[in-house]
Parts: structure tokens; sequence; C-alpha cells
């Protein structure tokens, strides 16, 4: 597989449980500082050399995601949803903004983007000694359609998010999160249910939205470094010709407001992406690892998710375009409140539909890092050691996610607190998992 993108990244099982989800010894290189690494890619003929204002080919990428933020999910922010927690006639943010018409919704929603993330975030960020975040934002911000419920603001909140990057001295990368018509269904999609993109004027308007995008951002590319044309394309239930239609005819319309601009591809739950992307300068693919979505891969044991994910670091490191994991966790279960769709259950304690009792949700459903068992604790250190070691062997990784109300293992600010994730990043109490 070396010099191709072909990456065996997920099991026929994991990829027919994303259809029904709601959701969704390597050698390892010493990098220091704020992601400074030496180069360990010279063989990948595909990298580019243009300009662009972070050295993706020298340095890795060591960011976080803003989930949440732009994009409502409900098991991140469960107390926005939570009048609706009995009724369950409010499950995404298409339900959240019609059922409260666009003045209220506006009223809240704009105390949640001037509250939710300010600041002192990105500021923490950066003293934690990562060098990016990925910022999801759903097509409604930029591109608004006629009939949508949704309100619109964030653009003003996201404008100053960009100077409190770059005075934290961050690079960000913007994720079309959402897109007309919703091309997997999922609750983060913005509107939860059938896929529709692809439908009508959907891949159009989408184009629009990444157009906008582009050029209200195309003077801050020393910092906005990239964009991500749609995020989790639902390949499986697709047309993938479209979809890679779609990648090259977004990737000309983000490039010609800025050449500057790296392009991010989601891998849209394919394995083979080598030859994509040809005439495209400066293209990084995205693939995101969790191993919880189906019942065989809830129920490893934590050495064998900590397998899992060394394994990867090789797959990762034979490919010949830059490669980042854009979504990741700590989470070795799926127990996180609503993590599946609001008001459903988990696989791991076998109360999400057909699915079979693993273990106990308790103290992971809700919570703090501080209140996880000693054992849980020590897994869950174990088991992002082990993927900041394989995601490393290539281009990097954003972890999902930054901030959450009550989901222990998913929430990185929390994780630093509580010494589950590494400080200083190449700090290891479980050196050598990776061979």
């Amino acid at each position: 597989m070396v010099g191709t993108a072909t990456i065996l990244l997920r099991s026929a099982t994991a990829i027919l449980a994303l259809l029904s989800n709601v959701r969704a010894a390597p050698t390892l290189y010493a990098c220091t500082g704020n992601g400074q690494c030496p180069s360990t890619n010279n063989t990948h003929s595909e990298l580019s050399k243009r300009a662009v204002a972070f050295d993706y080919n020298a340095n890795k990428v060591r960011g976080v995601n803003l989930g949440g933020w732009f994009v409502l999910e409900p098991w991140i922010t469960p107390s926005i949803f939570g009048e609706w927690s009995s009724s369950k006639t409010v499950v995404d943010e298409y339900t959240y903004t019609k059922t409260l018409g666009k003045a209220e919704a506006s009223s809240r929603l704009s105390n949640h983007w001037n509250t939710f993330i300010t600041q002192a975030d990105f500021n923490a960020i950066a003293q934690a000694g990562l060098n990016h975040v990925r910022i999801p934002l759903g097509y409604w911000a930029v591109a608004p359609l006629g009939g949508d419920p949704y309100v619109q603001g964030q653009l003003d909140v996201l404008d100053k998010a960009i100077n409190w990057a770059r005075g934290a001295g961050l690079k960000v990368m913007l994720d079309l999160h959402g897109a007309p018509g919703s091309q997997n269904g999922f609750d983060n999609s913005g509107k939860y249910g059938s896929i529709d993109w692809q439908q009508g004027d959907t891949v159009a308007q989408t184009l629009t939205a990444l157009q906008n995008l582009a050029n209200r951002y195309k003077g801050d590319t020393d910092v906005v470094t990239a964009v991500e044309l749609l995020n989790e394309p639902l390949g499986p239930r697709l047309n993938m010709g479209g979809v890679q239609d779609f990648y090259s005819k977004g990737s000309q319309t983000v490039q010609s407001a800025s050449s500057n601009f790296a392009i991010a591809l989601h891998d849209a739950f394919q394995t083979d992406w080598s030859g994509f992307g040809g005439g495209v300068d400066n293209v990084m693919i995205d693939t995101h690892q969790y191993q919880i979505f189906s019942p065989d891969e809830v129920g490893r044991s934590p050495s064998e998710h900590v397998s899992h994910a060394c394994g990867l670091g090789p797959q990762l490191a034979s490919t010949n375009k830059w490669i980042v994991v854009g979504e990741w966790t700590g989470a070795q279960t799926d127990c996180a409140k609503w993590l599946n769709g609001l008001g459903k259950g988990a696989r791991y304690d076998g109360s999400f539909p057909d699915s079979r009792y693993t273990g106990d949700c308790k103290g992971k459903s809700v919570g703090s890092v501080a209140s996880l068992s000693s054992d849980d604790k020590n897994n869950i250190r174990s088991y992002i050691e082990a993927q900041l070691d394989a995601y490393e062997q290539h281009t990097g990784w954003f972890f999902w996610t930054w901030k959450t109300e009550s989901a222990p293992e998913w929430d990185m600010q929390d994780l630093l607190a509580g010494g589950l994730f590494p400080q200083p990043l190449t700090s290891r109490q479980h050196p050598g998992q990776c061979g």
C-alpha cells in the first residue's frame, strides 16, 4: 500500500453501524514545542510544496475541534435541549430553530455563540501545546436558504475567533459540517433523518456556501490555512462519483478565492483514495477514527482498543497525501448522554437497539473526569497516548472535542485538567505501546 491512499480504516460492521447511527510496530518521531517535528514524509510523492501559512510537510498538526459551537449537538450541550428530553420533538439545530422561531432562536443561540467558546479557550488551547483548531460550521451561516428555520449571526463571532486564533498563534481549519439536505442524516449535519444532499440544487448550494466562506476569509490565510469541503458525507449512501466531482469543483471554488488555502477532503467512509485530488494543490485527506459505533468495536478490551489504534499508524504513514485524523476521542464507550441521539441509549450497556451488554455506563454517561474510576482513567490515558503515537506518523490530528457540558471521555479541557491528556503532548506514562 506504500505510495497510495488505500487505508483500511474501518471494518464492514463499522460502516454498517454508521448507516443507522445518528452521529457517526512503527517508528515514532520526537517532536518538541508547538508541533515542530522533523519531516517524516519525504517519500510521499503527492505532498504539495506550494506555500501555505503552516508547513504540513515538516510540522505535525496537533489540534482540537470546537464542536457544538456553531453547529448544535445535543450530547455536547444537553442543557440547550433539556426542555424537550421527554417529548423528543427537538433533536438537532433544524428542529430547535423551527420550534422556537427565529426571534427566540436568535436570542438563545447568540448567547450560546458568545459564551460557549471565548478568547480564553483559544489561549488555553495554545497553552496546552496545540497549534490548530477545527471549527465546524453549517451552510446556513454563510448561504442561508429561503424556507429554512436556521438563524444567522455566527459569522460575527467567527470573525472574532479568527483574531483570537491569530493572537494565540493558532491555525484554523474551517469545516463545512452541514450541507443542504444533509450529507449523512446525522444530527451533527444540522438535520437528523433522511439524506437528501445530491438531490435538486443541493450540491450547487453547497458550492455557493464554500465560495462565500472562502471569499470572506481569503484575507486571513495567515490563520485560516485549510478549508474542509464537507464533513462526513456518507459514501455508502451517496453517489461517490458525484462526491468526487463535488470535491473537484469545491477545491477549485475555494482556491479560486485564494491559492493559500489547503483543501481538506473527508474520506466519506471509503477505503481507497489513491489518485484522488490530481491537479489540486495542497490536498489533505481527513479520516475520522472512533472505535465505539458498532457492537464489536465497543466490545473491545482496553488493550484491543490500543492495539487497533497502533495498527493505524503504518497505514497512515504509507499515504502519499497529507492525512489528518480529523476526529478521534479518548472514549472507549458510547456512554455519553445522547451521544447516539437525543433520548437514545448506549451500545456499551446494551440500551441501544440491536446491541449487547459490555459494561456499566455509571460514571461515564454524565459527570467529570475527576469522577471516573481509577481503571477508566488509566485506560483513557493509555488509549490517548497510543493514538497520539499512531496519528503523528503522518500529518497529525484534531481531537474531538475541546469542551462539553458533561461528557468526561470526550472533553479535552477536562481531560487535560485531570491529567489524562499528556502534558507536554510528548509525555508518556505508557511508552512504547506502538512498538
